[in-house]
């Protein structure tokens, strides 16, 4: 049979249209914080401890005891904080960001953006080019909020800079270790929970606490959360 030319134009626009709708897809599926697969909860351990001497930084450990992410700062208010796997791999790169010097807010990048062979000087320039944030997280001022509970919003970075509707919300207290992570429906992702010894005459006290992620949400960027929480209220 034969196919007439405009049919063979509308039938490769029609290929074409499912292929970018295909693509708008996985770049959905793509954005950060990153959708994991499973049903389980992951309960971890946070002591915040660097294995460092001389250093301020976290340790976290799974339920079987491995180490999973570690945290070490030379600053106790460093204006960047790197998430490490237990390998001492960045994973997310967390810089604080000020407008006005009246909101503390915190841009996160994946891995760490500074290459192995270039100058300070040059690394800043290809930080500034090169690296977007995948999210802003902005502590809650209670003076624009009024919503005492809210600790924290996180932001998507799009490309229509008018969509300022906060992805994710930090409700609760983390200086006694009681926060979750809700998303806009307040269903639970992430909770931090002060961590309970197995015997009345032991205490952890609140530099050793429970990150509990629930599942589809990513532990890594729960932990982060952690950290700006700690920047923020600590």
């Amino acid at each position: 049979m034969r196919v007439f030319p405009r049919f063979k134009f509308l039938s490769r626009a029609v290929v074409h249209q499912e292929n970018e709708g295909e693509h708008d897809l996985v770049l959905e599926r793509n954005k950060y914080p990153i959708v994991t697969e499973g049903n389980l909860c992951t309960t971890l351990t946070v002591w915040k401890k660097s294995l460092l001497m001389n250093c301020k930084g976290f340790t976290v450990i799974d339920s079987d005891g491995n180490l999973v992410y570690r945290v070490d700062n030379y600053s106790l208010h460093p204006h960047e904080v790197i998430l490490m796997d237990a390998s001492g791999n960045s994973l997310l790169t967390m810089r604080r960001h000020r407008k006005l010097g009246l909101v503390d807010s915190w841009n996160v990048y994946k891995g760490e953006k500074i290459g192995k062979h270039c100058t300070r000087r040059t690394c800043k320039l290809s930080r500034s080019r090169k690296s977007s944030p995948v999210c802003c997280v902005r502590k809650s001022v209670n003076i624009l909020n009024g919503n005492p509970n809210v600790q924290a919003y996180v932001y998507r970075v799009t490309s229509d800079s008018c969509k300022r509707h906060a992805a994710f919300t930090v409700e609760g207290s983390y200086a006694n270790r009681t926060c979750k992570v809700l998303d806009e429906y307040k269903n639970t992702l992430a909770e931090i929970k002060r961590k309970e010894a197995d015997t009345k005459y032991v205490s952890f006290g609140i530099d050793i606490f429970q990150l509990i992620v629930y599942p589809g949400f990513d532990p890594g960027f729960a932990m982060a959360l952690v950290l700006l929480l700690d920047q923020m209220f600590s």
